[in-house]
């Protein structure tokens, strides 16, 4: 059924439909101004006093351009849903991936000689300030079929919104499409919007907090933080120290819904984290770990200098700092080499806080801009000694670094990562011939997988879900 602003629901069924669609509006109760002169929530609501929900978790993206939507009303569906007489004939994604992002599967360094650090620590902030909210359902609403599994059911039925492949495409064969599900809706916009008091087109949500708080290490919501916390401790979060043979580890997810156990390696589940993406490889992985590391280390020793602190007042005052450094590290070390003189110049100097600024993400930020920094990755995992020489076990192909948890157990731990991340070059994002690595358009995740996704059209996928204008 296709609804429009001429669709009215019944004043008696209205409560039960916005109720069913989730429709509650988050709040912000500000009032325990103690804790808010001290410290940051963990949603993200509140840190603007004068708009307590600009930055929170579970709100709309902002956006600097209106969106392009292409069904009669303008309101949700992107170009190729069906009944659309005005909308442009787009290729593939896929196509688009194959011809123009150019692949290479060469590790070549970075004429300006930035480690790939530089790399790592842009996905690790990245995943402290956004994350777009996937529909709740792969189920199609119109027949129930899983748009995740059926991979030759490729026609435009929300929620599945599939990348189509080229009948001559060379590396996939026998399937009509690659899976692909769009991003769940802000309740009230789009076709919801017609059971509220104004007509607005679709909107998405950040699930995760905008600030650079560390939430990435934290948790953006009250059942991550405790789930994550070592509430037997003076203010320590989990660790695992009874694996490996080095420091302590990441917990263990036992509940997670991503598959870590691969059949013919080591069966080590999925590590626990304060952000759901953290297993997606080993780099990221170990970003994870050292940080959780520094919040016990900080921990430790402001419970040791301040013994009438309890548990509670220690993990806040730790979190405090360890945001503290996120954000120094950002603006002093990564920034300057990301945007430039001229780049900094235009952010200027910090001349105290201002209230009237929005601090939530801008939807074109989330879903084009700040993925440049995929073209910043190599295609190898380098793994190096103290000698910062490969280890016994030697380099691997990033293809095999996707959810291998097991690698930082049974091959060396977190060490050998970090030093191949600071002890070998980024990839150039200069270079013409490299714009986006091999690893990422042909073997994405093709381990969990029928067909290996490719990033580069993910990346242009998204942009149409979300009706990016050119």
């Amino acid at each position: 059924m296709r609804l429009g602003p001429s669709s009215v629901a019944s004043a008696t069924k209205l409560s039960d439909i916005i109720k069913e669609l989730n429709c509650s509006v988050p709040g912000a109760d500000c009032s325990d101004t103690e804790y808010h002169s001290h410290y940051r929530t963990f949603d993200g609501t509140c840190n603007n006093l004068d708009n307590p929900l600009w930055g929170a978790a579970n709100t709309a993206f902002t956006r600097m351009l209106n969106p392009l939507y292409y069904d009669v009303n303008g309101l949700s569906d992107p170009a190729g849903f069906p009944d659309q007489p005005f909308a442009p004939e787009l290729p593939s994604p896929h196509r688009v991936s194959e011809e123009f992002l150019i692949h290479t599967t060469e590790a070549r360094g970075n004429k300006n000689h930035y480690s790939h650090m530089m790399m790592q620590w842009g996905q690790f902030l990245d995943h402290d300030i956004d994350f777009i909210v996937s529909s709740l359902s792969t189920l199609r609403f119109s027949d129930g079929l899983d748009c995740t599994k059926q991979y030759n059911v490729c026609d435009n039925q929300p929620p599945c919104f599939p990348i189509p492949i080229p009948a001559n495409d060379p590396r996939i064969k026998g399937h009509g499409c690659m899976q692909f599900t769009r991003s769940s809706a802000v309740c009230g916009t789009g076709t919801t919007s017609v059971f509220f008091s104004a007509v607005t087109p679709r909107e998405q949500m950040n699930q995760i907090t905008s600030y650079i708080d560390a939430s990435v290490v934290y948790g953006s919501s009250e059942e991550e933080i405790m789930n994550l916390r070592d509430l037997e401790s003076k203010g320590l979060l989990k660790s695992n120290p009874n694996i490996g043979k080095g420091k302590p580890l990441l917990p263990f997810n036992r509940d997670t819904p991503i598959e870590c156990l691969q059949p013919d390696d080591s069966p080590v589940p999925c590590f626990l984290a304060g952000d759901f993406r953290a297993n997606e490889q080993l780099g990221l992985l170990s970003m994870h770990t050292i940080w959780v590391r520094e919040h016990n280390r900080i921990a430790q020793e402001l419970g040791g200098m301040n013994p009438h602190w309890d548990g509670d007042k220690v993990y806040h005052e730790a979190r405090k700092i360890v945001g503290a450094e996120m954000q120094h590290i950002t603006y002093t070390e990564w920034l300057p080499k990301i945007l430039g003189p001229r780049g900094m110049a235009l952010v200027g100097t910090y001349s105290g806080y201002e209230p009237n600024i929005d601090a939530g993400i801008v939807n074109a930020f989330a879903t084009a801009a700040f993925r440049f920094g995929h073209g910043l990755i190599n295609p190898i995992i380098f793994r190096l000694n103290s000698s910062f020489q490969p280890i016994e076990e030697g380099n691997i192909p990033l293809h095999k670094a996707f959810f291998s948890p097991y690698r930082l157990v049974t091959e060396g731990g977190v060490d050998p990562i970090l030093r191949g991340l600071f002890g070998r070059a980024a990839k150039s994002r200069d270079d013409k011939h490299q714009l986006i690595n091999s690893e990422l358009t042909e073997r994405l995740f093709e381990m969990a997988h029928e067909i290996a996704l490719d990033l580069g059209a993910l990346n242009i996928q998204r942009g149409r879900d979300h009706a990016l204008p050119g």
